[in-house]
């Protein structure tokens, strides 16, 4: 069992950044692609970035593509999201999630682990 635990949510203004943990614990998350999802109000769960087990692939939502950086270190058992020039719309709950997978999954369903999320509030 992967158990994971976000951080890093808050209130920012549009245009401001937020760089997003997600510590893992119960197993190192080294042979895990990890992923980060975003649920707003009134939307179904969507992708926003994934970086592979080796760290050496990442993928991001075409959305917000050039506005974000997934990043990862296995000592600390953490994954990383950098979140720039934030929007209204990015308001949402974020979430990261493990798959024990060799290559990358963007679908939620490929997914075996969860965390509960944290709160992201753009205020304008």
């Amino acid at each position: 069992q992967v158990q994971l635990v976000e951080s890093g949510g808050g209130l920012v203004q549009a245009g401001g950044s937020l760089r997003l943990s997600c510590a893992a614990s119960g197993r190192t998350i080294n042979s895990y692609a990890m992923g980060w999802f975003r649920q707003r109000p009134g939307n179904e769960r969507e992708f926003v970035a994934a970086i592979s087990w080796s760290g050496g692939g990442t993928y991001y939502a075409k959305s917000m593509k050039g506005r974000l950086a997934i990043s990862r270190d296995d000592a600390e058992n953490t994954v990383y999201l950098q979140m720039n020039s934030l929007k209204l719309e990015d308001t949402a709950v974020y979430c990261c999630a493990a798959a024990g997978r060799r290559w990358v999954p963007t679908d939620s369903q490929t997914y075996d682990y969860w965390g509960q999320g944290t709160q992201v509030t753009v205020s304008s």
